[in-house]
């Protein structure tokens, strides 16, 4: 089976898996474009309470429109 592992660090003993000029591409390519975008850390709890709110939402919208439409 193929080592697919795209992994440059090499262990104690053993040789680098990229030539420095391959290595300086890579790093070039990593510093360009969408890879050089600094995000903001992600945040579960935000998102939690977001799906909250909307789900909350819309059940409260369905129950007004159930009203309005004479179902109960």
């Amino acid at each position: 089976m193929a080592d697919t592992d795209h992994d440059t660090t090499a262990a104690p003993g053993e040789e680098p898996r990229l030539s420095p000029g391959d290595q300086a591409k890579v790093d070039a390519f990593l510093k360009k474009g969408v890879n050089s975008v600094e995000r903001k850390p992600f945040k579960p709890i935000r998102l939690l309470l977001l799906l909250v709110v909307v789900v909350t939402t819309l059940s409260v919208l369905s129950q007004l429109l159930a009203k309005w439409a004479g179902v109960y």
